[in-house]
């Protein structure tokens, strides 16, 4: 049988230490052995990564350690977004999320040493920044499925892989680094500087038979963000018109013709000018500061009593906890805050470029927002492996793993002001000077106009300065009308002005047990070569409870002010010319009690109704053939395999809806399903000549739904506006509906691939590909009509018209919403690389070298169970082009290297109201990376043998983040500026 040619491949497994038991020199018949020379360093990562994909029967992208707890980023997800077809999504300023193919992380699987990977996230996707770089040897990203592979994704599997103490060198290894942000931090209780340091070893003993690696890394990371978030534009409202089109109300400032209007235009504009523009309408903006804290413990221990039994138990917890502060206001203006008193001053282009929002009749009090989030999450995961040598051709492996996450959310909002709404001492609004810039806009106080202080804690109140409590109406017997103390002239203070800030309490619970076995034999079935088949049984269960709570301060019903002990200085609001506003810990006051908590889950149907447990059970069985063959003077080698899974699913609930009272009537439900799926795969590459291959594959891929889809329940809710209560069309119906669907089936997509790789250094290749997925099942967000009399009771239904007239409802049919399968669709692409030694090109150019990869996709969900749709639907994570570039030098000791990567545009999810998920349009940024080291080793240092240096720069042109609206580039509503960051680090291993 053909062999694969050693020319390239087997020089580089010999010098980079990887290859053992092949006699290059003897195989070409000379008389002396070739001399292994190990080479580390970023180019040795590159001779290690390239192997791997030399070797792989699939079609895979490769990531190796330059060295033991060393990746080439100071992150795993930093690294996997400069790989072709990949794309990073930052997060809080950080990369975070890794789209694959176009496909978020939640389509795809995500796997550590082979065993399926739980992530922090409210869903299945990895949250990739969370495992640290330090405790990593390399990542595998299969594009193309195998049968053996277990845990597979529609977009491809990403493999994570520690080091094995019996198979790598012993060493003791210790990293540091000291982070520097560089945004200043913008909130007095928070650093911009953090700290990371991660020590680990590994050792062999009894003559090799026993082997330890333990890991232990701990990060201190902050981050500073300053946003300004555009409640969105408004139509300029310069008459009220009736549906005849005659004008009813002329809101334009004339103080002869017209006194009562309300809108003033400057410097010559007219009302022409001003036809069909836009003008912003608020805005809530705020200063973020947060500090990751990570740490981890990773053990692994090897035992080899025989050349036939090798047994590994591991072990890995993750503490993690991410705190954040966001400081801002929140206020309206123009049309959506002040009633129509406003000035225009400028316009451009339909858009309303200057002007102030509000005047002595009508400012907007604002809400100065003091707000925290503390997130808290623990992992554990602990395995068992077994391997056996049953004979000389067949292996057994028994593979028992289980894991544990734990999740905890704490998502305060606060309020203060000038006081509490309608509160007979509430202070004065405010009277904003506006003007749009590139980044948002920047605020002004006009001459003439004196604003209050809100830096200035005598001015301040713990209260809601605007009456948005509608939400607790429910605790109305809390809050009664006509207090003696805190009383208006005209209106009593209600429940409506009770609402001091919220808290969003969700928790999260999720685990998994999993066992796998699996038997590799040697064969010869004609080209079948290698056979592997096996079983794996997984039981994995997450759970939701969607707690939260009004706040409302222990000072009501007055005004009362901020406690001395929480006031931790100010924070500066200058990057929107807002100037200085106080600044106090929320979180330490809710601990403390100085809330009073209204649970939510008594009056609003989201809470139980998004409160869940869904389980499922798994068993795949798997039978996979290795083929090499010859096609004339073509060697083909490749894989062909099948996967059998059966999958039973369930989900327990609550349907909630209002009921007497005024409360929650939360009723039980729990559904379960039953169902089998069948995947075959075949990969398939041919040696054209030497060092050139050419690869192919075909497949059936399939993802789990998402968990949240997947809840069993959901949520009624009815509205009390008369003119929908007493609608007789379904759509102006105050009836509506939300809930899961527990009978999901697996997403789904038929692709093809073809690669063409060209390896012509050890160092060096280049590589095209394309790849076709034919999406056949994905989940539609359908809007279904539906009977909603049994939900309807008289006594809480019973609306009135403006004469105090019994509407009954006109019809009793509504929307329900809920996630279907059936939506169809595609998604291809084309990808490029190339890794470039430069000395290749000219021998002056050596230690020199360039990579480059570049990802062209398009694709989209148009067809809904055979039928065209009038709307096409994205594909969540899919950019059409994505860029890296990476340029090194590496000689002697000296190591540099500048990487940037670029994505375009691309469909994503934020938090939303109770930090509930939702779609959201990611305008893609550039980034760019630089990073400088010495190894005083390779530099002829023998007494510093293993120690290096390095410093790294992060998002150096310190890349902004911006969403726009209405497909106008000035109509900002989201810009996030994050700064660069900076690391500077110490290796040391010896």
């Amino acid at each position: 049988m053909k062999q694969f040619k050693p020319s390239i491949l087997t020089l580089a497994l010999a010098t980079t230490g990887l290859f053992s038991g092949y006699n290059y020199a003897a195989d070409q018949g000379l008389d002396e052995e070739v001399e292994t020379i190990k080479i580390t360093g970023l180019r040795g990562a590159l001779m290690r990564a390239q192997v791997t994909k030399m070797e792989s029967t699939s079609v895979v992208e490769v990531i190796s350690a330059e060295d033991i707890g060393k990746l080439p980023d100071s992150s795993i997800a930093e690294s996997l977004s400069r790989l072709p077809g990949m794309a990073g999504e930052r997060r809080d300023g950080r990369t975070s999320g890794i789209s694959v193919r176009g496909f978020r992380e939640d389509y795809s699987g995500s796997t550590m040493n082979g065993r399926e990977l739980l992530g922090m996230g409210d869903n299945r996707g990895v949250e990739f920044d969370l495992y640290p770089s330090e405790i990593m040897s390399g990542v595998t990203v299969y594009k193309s499925p195998e049968a053996k592979l277990t845990t597979q994704g529609v977009a491809g599997t990403v493999d994570l892989q520690t080091a094995k103490p019996l198979t790598s060198d012993e060493y003791f290894a210790i990293n540091m680094n000291l982070e520097q942000n560089g945004m200043k931090s913008g909130n007095p209780d928070f650093d911009d500087n953090g700290h990371r340091l991660a020590v680990s070893f590994s050792q062999k003993f009894a003559d090799d038979t026993i082997g330890v690696a333990v890991a232990y890394a701990t990060t201190e990371s902050p981050s500073q963000e300053e946003q300004f978030r555009g409640w969105g534009y408004a139509d300029v409202g310069l008459e009220d018109k009736d549906e005849d089109g005659n004008v009813t109300k002329d809101h334009v400032y004339d103080a002869i013709t017209n006194p009562a209007g309300t809108i003033r235009l400057e410097n010559g504009l007219t009302k022409d000018d001003l036809a069909g523009a836009k003008i912003l309408g608020g805005h809530d903006s705020y200063v973020r500061s947060a500090l990751l804290e990570r740490d981890t413990l990773a053990a692994v221990v090897q035992f080899k009593p025989s050349d036939d039994l090798t047994i590994s138990l591991d072990a890995l917890k993750i503490d993690f906890s991410d705190t954040q502060v966001k400081r801002g206001f929140e206020e309206g203006g123009a049309e959506w805050g002040t009633g129509k008193h406003y000035t225009i001053s400028s316009v451009e282009k339909g858009l309303v470029t200057a002007g102030r929002a509000g005047d002595s009749n009508n400012a907007f009090k604002t809400v100065v927002r003091n707000d925290s989030y503390a997130k808290t999450a623990d992992l554990t995961a602990f395995g068992a492996n077994i391997k056996y040598q049953l004979n000389e051709d067949w292996k057994l492996e028994l593979d028992l793993s289980s894991s544990e996450v734990d999740k905890k959310i704490i998502d305060i909002e606060s309020y203060s002001g000038v006081g509490r709404s309608r509160h007979k001492d509430q202070g004065a609004g405010m009277i904003r000077g506006f003007e749009m810039t590139s980044t948002g806009v920047m605020y002004n106080q006009p001459t003439g106009v004196t604003n209050p202080d809100l830096s200035d804690t005598a001015v301040v109140k713990l209260a809601g300065p605007q009456s948005w409590g509608g939400g607790m109406q429910g605790f109305a017997d809390r809050f009664p009308e006509n207090t003696t103390q805190a009383k208006n002239s005209d209106a009593p203070i209600t429940y409506a002005e009770a609402q001091d800030g919220f808290v969003n309490e969700p928790v999260f619970h999720e685990e998994m047990d999993a066992l796998k076995f699996n038997a590799t034999g040697l064969v010869e079935l004609g080209p079948i070569t290698k056979l592997h088949t096996g079983i794996r049984y997984s039981d994995r269960s997450k759970s939701k409870d969607n707690r939260g709570a009004f706040l409302t301060s222990t000072a009501w019903p007055d005004q009362g002010q901020i406690p001395e002990e929480y006031i931790v200085g100010q924070t500066s609001l200058g990057f929107l010319g807002l100037g200085n506003m106080v600044a106090y810990d929320s979180l330490a006051m809710f601990d403390n009690n100085e809330y009073t908590k209204g649970d939510a889950a008594l009056f609003e149907t989201g809470r139980k109704g998004d409160s869940y447990t869904v389980s499922e059970e798994m068993t795949q069985i798997y039978l996979q053939a290795d083929i090499e063959a010859e096609i004339g003077s073509i060697y083909v080698r490749g894989n062909m395999g099948v996967q059998y899974v059966d999958t039973t699913q369930s989900s327990s609930g609550f349907f909630a809806q209002i009921g007497e009272g005024s409360l929650v009537n939360a009723a039980e439900t729990s559904e379960e399903l039953s169902y089998s799926t069948v995947l075959p795969s075949l990969s398939l590459n041919f040696e054209l000549m030497d060092d050139h291959i050419l690869r192919t594959a075909v497949a059936k891929t399939q993802t789990r739904p998402r968990i949240d889809d997947m809840k069993a329940g959901g949520k009624v809710d009815f509205s009390f506006n008369p003119g929908r209560v007493a609608s007789t069309t379904i759509d102006n119906s105050p009836w509506s509906a939300d809930s899961g669907n527990p009978f999901l089936k697996p997403l789904e997509a038929n692709q093809f691939d073809l690669a063409y790789d060209w390896y012509f250094a050890e160092d060096g290749f280049m590589s095209a590909a394309f790849f076709y997925k034919d999406i056949t099942n994905w989940h539609y967000q359908a809007s279904l009509p539906r009977d909603f009399s049994d939900a309807y009771i008289a006594s809480y239904h019973k609306t009135e018209d403006d004469q105090g007239n019994v509407i009954t409802p006109g019809t009793f049919m509504g929307i329900s919403s809920a996630k279907i399968d059936g939506l169809e669709g595609f998604v291809r692409g084309y990808e490029f690389q190339v890794t470039l030694p430069l000395n290749l090109v000219a021998d002056s150019l050596d230690g020199f070298g360039v990579m480059f990869s570049a990802a062209f996709n398009d694709g989209n969900l148009n067809t809904f169970e055979g039928v065209k749709l009038d709307e096409t639907l994205e594909i969540p994570g899919l950019s059409d082009e994505t860029y890296s570039l990476v340029g090194y030098y590496e000689s002697g000791g000296l190591q540099i290297r500048i990487a940037g990567t670029k994505r375009d545009e691309f469909l994503t999810e934020d938090r939303g109201l109770s930090l509930a998920l939702e779609p959201s349009t990611d305008n893609g940024s550039t980034l760019w990376d630089a990073q400088i080291g010495y190894d005083f080793g390779k530099g002829g240092f023998n007494s510093l043998e293993g120690l290096t240096v390095s410093l790294q720069a992060q998002n150096i042109t310190d890349e902004d983040q911006v969403k726009f609206a209405n497909g106008d580039p000035r109509q900002i509503v989201k810009h996030q500026s994050f700064g660069s960051n900076y690391l500077l680090g110490l290796n040391y291993k010896f």
